[in-house]
């Protein structure tokens, strides 16, 4: 178990660090687009919706990565001042009960989200239409790294509370 746990890890670790320079990608963009409006006094086409496009694929898909390092938003004020078990306990029903089913809904939802765009060929809206399903399919593969994750401390938790109980 403790294998799958620390595999799952390194996934979401890998997927984080490729992706995080999608970030200097999304800069050149804007700088493109700005440039475009200061010389020539029109933005491009097309700059404006792969931006959009982009932050909201780095955003879902590092949201797993954040998961894996703990850099999400804990309200844990008074979860510090419980034993490890514990928080080991609440950790691992506070997963299973609330944050594993949202995820579940994502996924369901996201799949059809996706599925329809697909096959409508779905596309911006202007000049330059640009495919829109490739994003919508981040919602899909973001629920399944985020849900891996989820899977992961779960497990890492049990192995915590199986650690207490033999110490």
């Amino acid at each position: 178990m403790n294998a799958i746990a620390h595999a799952i890890d390194r996934l979401n670790d890998w997927l984080g660090r490729i992706l995080a320079p999608l970030i200097a990608v999304m800069t050149l963009v804007v700088l493109y687009d700005i440039a475009l409006r200061f010389f020539i006094g029109r933005p491009s086409d097309w700059a404006f919706d792969i931006t959009k496009m982009l932050f909201g694929a780095h955003f879902m898909l590092m949201a797993a990565y954040g998961l894996q390092k703990r850099v999400h938003v804990e309200v844990d004020v008074l979860k510090r001042l419980l034993s490890r078990k514990t928080q080991a306990v609440i950790e691992i029903i506070g997963y299973l009960i609330f944050f594993v089913p949202f995820i579940w809904m994502l996924l369901t939802f996201g799949w059809g989200f996706f599925s329809r765009s697909f096959s409508r060929g779905e596309t911006t809206y202007g000049i330059i239409a640009i495919p829109v399903y490739p994003v919508k399919a981040v919602i899909v593969i973001a629920a399944v790294a985020i849900l891996l994750q989820a899977i992961a401390l779960v497990i890492h938790a049990i192995q915590q509370l199986r650690e207490e109980q033999t110490s």
